[in-house]
């Protein structure tokens, strides 16, 4: 499979910025759109008690439908490439723990929380075409609807966030620690949707010093 793969160390841990294939990507957004309009499957899938955010819908993806169309091959592979390339070390088990999804609307969010497992991720499958904008300010970034990654604190040269602005088919690959959030947006009533998962790798390999 041949993923645009770019490794990005923009605080302290590294993390991997990837496209989802568009298969996948495709497969994801229908089988997500089927289950919306199934409210026994929704219920079924519900995955809201378990996670931090104010949001409209978060339920997981059942791992028969995940294996089937590459998306655990997809997230094995990267994480392969990725330990390998940072760590010089070679996985030898990739275990998905869960993937879930979050479709987030207008006002809604989700507070600074990190992960369990080893190794999460995030990224985007449909986008508003607008997140709003400042109601007064014109000389600042609007961070309405972004990702950010939090790790330390401020000092010279070292910015403790990083900010994402989600793009359709982007995915980011980060330690299960690192802090996040995804701010709330205004001005539209079309959804966020974004996927994520945990996972474990090999013991010895993430226990390094």
């Amino acid at each position: 499979m041949d993923i645009d793969f770019r490794v990005l160390k923009p605080l302290g841990p590294s993390i991997v910025k990837v496209k989802i294939p568009e298969k996948i990507l495709n497969d994801l957004n229908n089988y997500i759109d089927e289950v919306i309009k199934n409210e026994i499957k929704s219920n079924e899938l519900d995955h809201g008690s378990k996670l931090f955010g104010d949001v409209t819908q978060e339920f997981k993806l059942e791992n028969e439908f995940s294996k089937k169309i590459g998306w655990i091959d997809f997230l094995a592979m990267c994480t392969s490439k990725w330990i390998q390339t940072v760590a010089n070390k070679k996985i030898s088990k990739f275990t998905l723990i869960n993937s879930w999804v979050v479709r987030q609307f207008e006002n809604e969010y989700n507070p600074a929380h990190y992960h369990s497992g080893h190794i999460s991720g995030a990224g985007f499958l449909k986008l508003p075409k607008s997140f709003g904008n400042f109601v007064q300010k014109k000389d600042k970034a609007y961070l309405g609807g972004t990702l950010n990654l939090i790790h330390g604190s401020r000092q010279f040269l070292s910015n403790p966030v990083y900010t994402i602005k989600p793009e359709v088919g982007d995915f980011y690959f980060f330690p299960h620690y690192l802090m996040h959030a995804v701010y709330p947006f205004k001005g539209t009533s079309e959804e966020r949707r974004s996927i994520s998962f945990n996972a474990l790798i090999d013991d010895e390999i993430y226990n390094q010093v």
